[in-house]
């Protein structure tokens, strides 16, 4: 009967999932051949496959785990090593401890005592001795026996009272062979015994009493059907567990206090949740979490397998208006409305953020969690290394530029033979090819596989780059504002031979490395973009890649950790993603695209995934659109767009704005004639929204000098300019409950016909696709290119990379090139001085005027407040 059930519940999984193939794996300690033949024959019955093996060599998630061994084996620290959700046997404290609680449903029954309790019938008042039977099976025992009205004794055989309590015993349980010392006239006429001994499949035990009920044979065979059955249920639980489960999430409370402390402050007196609760809570698998300490965790890219029908989520982005030199909220603004919506309106939210460099955390522009009661917490931990992702990408990025030095070095200095023989050693006796360069083989066109056989031509062809070093376009990168980098000379040891060559570092968060790991959907995809970076072009004018120069395993490698995104949590306890940090001037100013997938399938399909692109729409908008949601093949649901009173201020003609300098008292001061002015900026900054056909809604980022009428104003005009909402937010000072109504207004927006739509087509040729985005974003009247960029623009267009997407390098400061000109300017002709590509990341990256790929330490560093405590080791003056 239980093995027939087992076999119909099986047969209905496999219909419902089929490519399910739930496997046992039996690990022995002993060579039982008869055992082995039992759980084959049992599991076939039943439709299980079955493994037996002497080690535990690892296993899919569909596979339980039963143990063999010998009595002298079954130690807490054995039964334990088996994973919980694995122990089809019931033998891990973790099982033994939801038993004992009474959790019927999250815990399993060991199949010998299941096996005993489906032989005993009308326990109530009666007397049950379990003799030899110790440990977790006997702890189990008794508590089934006891749940079901019976009185339990527990005796060794070596137990001076034995006798005794074998006399006044209805039933005796034999967890052990019993000694022959124990004479069985002990055990009293009428008595049940059952035998649930390791060995009884094996050895016949008589306990002589015709008059006694034995039923040690039976117990056995039943324990293996039951064993099976177990195996069936944890099939379905592990079913059950891949399956998207609701959130159950613990929003944490703020105190709020006024003044508003430092955000450094606030954070501290917040007590975050562990980081595995919060997993828990989101709907996380154990084996999906990659633990770092107690606030952070990498979350594996196996969720978006496991997850993969599951309906997605609407899709929020964060833009902004033109900002002033400090910012205007717009990652504040992100958190401050994941915390509504999850915290106060009890929306399932994500927010998906960049993870902020080193070089203006210790430069200019300080933290970057957000602000005041809306920010990600710890947030040294997240201004500070965080979980290591840019460190990656600094030793892979100079990895490679290391590589493409070397390799010049070789070639100019070494005949074709003694290169070709050090590419392709002989190592123990034997020589052989790479993978990597096989496939620099096939490219060539050349399908030989043996060293031994290339012609002198084909070895020249294999062996040498030829390298241009007038064309490397692969700079170093350190993750530090350091103005003395910019342009650097290469190469002057004596053990360089001559081969001296100007250079540059960029700030790591440049690097095109970057720029893949924020728009790689998978590893695979991730290590074939990296293999396409194009690093220089060699002699003939043909594009030199990665992959040309054996690297893109090696950089993979170093970036396999950095590739899952980090979870982390708001000050409320609602879950963020923290994950790639490209510049928004330089590459796409997003965070990734993957942190975007996997929480979309995380918060379900009424959820909302909020994630935020860098400075103005026309830059981190614009690029999002045409680049990353391209990448990701994803749609925008809304845009949330930024706006402050202070930077429409500026726009409408106010004084400039300085960090690190007073506010001038136009902006402290009501003055709503700069108000309407500067609304210009919002307007067109909203039409550009419009372009793209998504929903817009303003949020107004409420500072305490702004005053009723100006917001009002804002509010107004924006509404008659075309957004579908315009809402004041109070997050910075009242945390989530301050953006509420932005949240509902988000919601509602979210509902709205979708006509989204690229801005150009990839088809268009690479001039057009920059003259498009000057004229319909930036409002040029046209574009004029250098020589320089022309040149570029042909090599490309020649080298097949036209059909790429347009990342522009432009200032954030202004909608034109100027940074000066503020407002809507309009009427000027757009310079693009350059253009380069990043064919791995898989964009085109023009320069508009002069950009600087390495920020400078200003004559005051925000490192004059940063210091750490010796005695609490806490972090100080971090913002």
């Amino acid at each position: 009967k239980i093995t027939e059930n087992a076999k119909k519940s099986l047969a209905s999984l496999k219909r419902e999932n089929p490519r399910l193939e739930p496997t046992l794996a039996i690990i022995q300690a002993r060579n039982d051949h008869l055992i082995q033949e039992i759980n084959k024959n049992f599991a076939e019955e039943v439709g299980l496959r079955v493994i037996h093996i002497c080690l535990p060599e690892g296993s899919n998630k569909d596979e339980g785990l039963a143990l063999d061994l010998p009595e002298s084996l079954y130690s807490s620290k054995v039964l334990n090593a088996v994973k919980p959700e694995k122990d089809v046997d019931g033998l891990s404290d973790v099982n033994l401890g939801r038993l004992v609680r009474g959790d019927a449903y999250d815990c399993l029954v060991p199949p010998t005592v299941g096996a005993v309790m489906e032989l005993l019938e009308d326990l109530g008042g009666k007397k049950v001795l379990l003799v030899g039977a110790s440990g977790a099976v006997g702890a189990a025992l008794q508590c089934m026996l006891q749940r079901e009205g019976a009185t339990t004794l527990s005796c060794r055989w070596k137990a001076p009272e034995l006798q005794t309590k074998l006399n006044h015993a209805d039933v005796v349980i034999v967890g052990s062979t019993k000694p022959d010392d124990v004479p069985v006239s002990w055990i009293k006429p009428g008595t049940t015994i059952i035998s649930c001994s390791r060995d009884l499949v094996s050895e016949k035990q008589n306990y002589g009493q015709q008059n006694n009920h034995a039923a040690e044979n039976a117990v056995g065979s039943l324990a293996i059907a039951m064993r099976m059955q177990n195996m069936v249920k944890n099939t379905e639980r592990w079913i059950q567990s891949q399956q998207y489960r609701k959130w159950d999430l613990r929003c944490l409370k703020l105190q709020l206090l006024s003044p508003v402390p430092g955000d450094i402050e606030i954070s501290r007196a917040q007590s975050p949740k562990a980081v595995d609760v919060l997993a828990k809570e989101i709907g996380l698998l154990t084996d999906e979490v990659e633990i770092y300490g107690q606030t952070k965790a990498k979350v594996r890219l196996s969720l978006l397998e496991r997850l993969k029908d599951q309906p997605d989520g609407k899709y929020v982005l964060v833009a902004g208006i033109t900002p002033t030199p400090l910012g205007e909220g717009k990652s504040t603004v992100t958190i401050g409305l994941v915390q509504a919506l999850t915290a106060h309106l009890n929306i399932n939210s994500f927010a998906c953020l960049r993870q902020p460099s080193q070089g203006p955390t210790f430069g200019v522009k300080g933290g970057a969690a957000g602000g005041g009661y809306a920010q990600v917490i710890p947030m040294e931990e997240f201004n500070l290394h965080l979980t290591g992702d840019i460190h990656a990408i600094t030793a892979a990025n100079n990895l490679l530029a290391a590589a493409i030095d070397a390799r010049i070095l070789h070639e100019n200095t070494q005949s074709d033979k003694a290169l070709y023989n050090r590419l392709v050693p002989v190592v123990n006796g034997v020589r052989g090819f790479s993978a990597i360069q096989l496939a620099r083989l096939r490219r060539l066109g050349i399908s030989k596989t043996d060293p031994g056989t290339l012609t002198e031509e084909e070895i020249n062809k294999f062996a040498r780059l030829d390298i241009d070093p007038s064309t490397i376009t692969w700079q170093r990168v350190v993750d530090t504002n350091d103005r003395f980098l910019r342009k650097i000379t290469v190469g002057q040891a004596n053990t360089e031979k001559g081969f001296v060559r100007q250079a540059q570092f960029d700030i790591a968060v440049a690097s095109e490395i970057m720029a893949i790991l924020a728009l790689t959907t998978s590893l695979q995809d991730m290590k074939e973009r990296l293999g396409k970076m194009v690093v220089a072009n060699d002699k003939k004018g043909e594009p030199i890649t990665a992959e040309d120069l054996g690297v893109t395993g090696a950089l993979a490698v170093l970036m396999k950790d950095a590739i899952k995104p980090t979870l982390m949590q708001t000050l409320e306890g609602t879950p963020v993603f923290v994950h790639a940090g490209p510049f928004a001037n330089i590459a796409h100013g997003n965070s990734s695209v993957l942190a975007d997938k996997i929480a979309l399938k995380l918060v379900g399909e009424k959820g909302f995934v909020v994630t935020e692109a860098g400075f103005g729409a026309d830059i981190g908008m614009e690029k999002f659109f045409n680049i990353k949601c391209r990448a990701s093949g994803l749609v925008p649901s809304v845009v949330v767009l930024v706006a402050t009173v202070r930077a429409l201020k500026m726009h409408g003609g106010g004084p400039n704005v300085t960090a690190g300098a007073p506010l001038k008292k136009e902006y402290t001061e009501e003055n709503l004639q700069l108000v309407a002015d500067g609304c210009c900026n919002l307007q067109k900054q909203i039409q550009i929204t419009q372009l793209f056909g998504v929903p817009v809604v303003v949020a107004l980022n409420v500072f305490k000098t702004d005053s009723p009428a100006e917001i009002d104003l804002v509010c107004k005009i924006a509404k008659q300019s075309g957004a579908f909402d315009a809402v004041p937010c109070n997050h910075w000072s009242a945390g989530g409950r301050g953006a509420v109504k932005l949240a509902q207004a988000v919601e509602r927006a979210a509902n709205q016909k979708n006509s989204f739509k690229y801005l150009y087509s990839l088809e268009l040729p690479i001039v057009e696709k920059i003259r498009i985005i000057a004229q319909k974003v930036y409002g040029a009247q046209d574009i004029e290119l250098s020589p320089t960029a022309q040149s570029q623009v042909d090599r490309y267009t020649r080298q097949g990379f036209g059909n790429l997407p347009i990342c522009m390098a432009k200032t954030h400061l202004s909608l034109s090139h100027q940074p000066e000109r503020k407002g809507v300017p309009t009427g000027f002709i757009l310079p693009i001085s350059d253009v380069r590509a990043s064919i791995g990341a898989g964009f085109i990256y023009p320069l508009v005027g002069t950009m600087s790929t390495m920020p400078g330490l200003p004559t005051r560093p925000c490192f004059y407040d940063i210091d750490l405590d010796p005695i609490t080791e806490q972090v100080k003056g971090l913002f």
